[in-house]
């Protein structure tokens, strides 16, 4: 399907494309389910489970908090990547500075308006380079690339980069997501491959 969009890397791109992925100039868009129809002054984004004190933030306050631009290499796990892909939205550590975990927290569920869920443990979802997004290549985020808001976890496959977030459950087990009980892995490391469960 998107085989005249897609080409091998170039010598100066190479290191930067997993195994088993071919680079794409587009920007597919792959989502299961409706997409959803928010306004962004309709958002709202709740920190929930093992934190302190439950934390729900309107799209204003998420504003004004501080903002941040990210580039990075976006990988589906469909094997199509796209190089230098441009964010700006608001890092998750800044986000995080709004609460205090319980120690027992080691994961947390995303939650997504539409009901999609995955899943991530908080070594994987506390790096620097995370981002709530609200822009893409300097525009407001399109509805089916997640707008008004979604989270980009770079490292991971793009299904970790979960579409219109709206509560993160922190939990102490990991409780899988819709894509991870439907066989993909837990994980989704795309340098080692992680497509699918083992199980």
């Amino acid at each position: 399907m998107f085989g005249k969009f897609l080409r091998k890397s170039r010598d100066d791109e190479e290191g930067r494309v997993p195994p088993g992925q071919v680079l794409t100039e587009k920007f597919p868009v792959l989502t299961y389910g409706p997409t959803p129809s928010l306004r962004p002054e309709e958002v709202r984004v709740s920190l929930t489970g093992l934190v302190e004190q439950p934390l729900e933030l309107s799209w204003a306050e998420l504003l004004s908090l501080p903002q941040s631009d990210l580039t990075a290499d976006f990988h589906c796990v469909t094997r199509w990547s796209k190089l230098g892909v441009q964010w700006r939205g608001v890092k998750v550590l800044d986000l995080m500075e709004q609460v205090r975990l319980k120690p027992q927290a080691k994961a947390v569920l995303v939650h997504c308006y539409g009901g999609y869920t995955t899943n991530l443990t908080l070594d994987d979802f506390l790096r620097p380079e995370n981002l709530l997004a609200h822009t893409l290549f300097g525009e407001p985020l399109p509805r089916e690339h997640g707008g008004p808001l979604r989270l980009i976890v770079p490292h991971l496959y793009a299904w970790k980069s979960a579409k219109w977030l709206r509560d993160l459950e922190f939990t102490q087990d990991e409780k899988l997501g819709f894509w991870e009980v439907n066989g993909y892995h837990r994980r989704g490391d795309p340098w080692k491959e992680e497509r699918f469960s083992e199980g």
